[in-house]
């Protein structure tokens, strides 16, 4: 519980002066350590009468922003449609790193939406259509025939993309880094996007 950090830094020189290109980085190097479910990341929203955070998967991320993948009618998707305010966690514990995304939510496009659609296995292709993300249902046999229903339905067919279902991004407006040291002596690397497209970067006490 009372650990120390010793598993290494982030100097000036390695933070860098591009926070995606540092995102790719850290990213790509918790793959490779085998951090298990490491596209997953904590969405916390605003929109309804209390604030909301669960863990969701990220599908992609380039320059433009993080995307991750639901139903527009869930809590989530509704809560960024009231308020598009969206904060989202990475913590690599294997890596002592952890990445905190402030942003805004929209939608992606139309087509973007199906050309994700089309990578996911079939059986979460009728899933999409199955549930009614965040609403109340009366027993788990009862989702489990909504599930066989639509199976059958979709029977040796093509399955389109549900209009309920698509991508959301988190365009950032600040990124911080963080690298556990020793003595609680944390690096905390902050990016600030402005609006000329432009991150200024500055290191925050522990």
């Amino acid at each position: 519980m009372n650990r120390d950090y010793e598993r290494g830094a982030l100097d000036d020189e390695a933070a860098g002066t591009d926070p995606i290109a540092l995102f790719t980085t850290w990213f790509n190097e918790a793959r490779d350590a085998g951090v298990p479910d490491h596209n997953a990341m904590a969405l916390a929203t605003a929109g309804s009468l209390s604030i909301s955070c669960r863990i969701v998967l990220l599908s992609s991320f380039d320059r433009n922003g993080f995307v991750f993948h639901t139903n527009y009618n869930s809590r989530k998707a509704m809560d960024l449609e009231r308020d598009p305010r969206a904060a989202l966690t990475f913590f690599w514990p294997q890596l002592e790193r952890q990445v905190r995304i402030e942003g805004k939510a929209e939608h992606t496009s139309g087509p973007e939406s199906d050309a994700y659609f089309l990578t996911r296995p079939i059986e979460r292709r009728i899933a999409s259509w199955s549930s009614d993300q965040s609403r109340m249902v009366g027993s788990r046999e009862q989702l489990e025939e909504r599930y066989a229903r639509w199976q059958e339905r979709f029977n040796g067919q093509e399955i389109p993309r549900p209009l309920h279902w698509g991508g959301v991004r988190v365009r950032p407006v600040r990124i911080e880094f963080w690298h556990g040291r020793k003595d609680r002596m944390h690096d905390r690397v902050v990016f600030e996007h402005f609006a000329d497209g432009s991150w200024q970067r500055m290191r925050l006490q522990p």
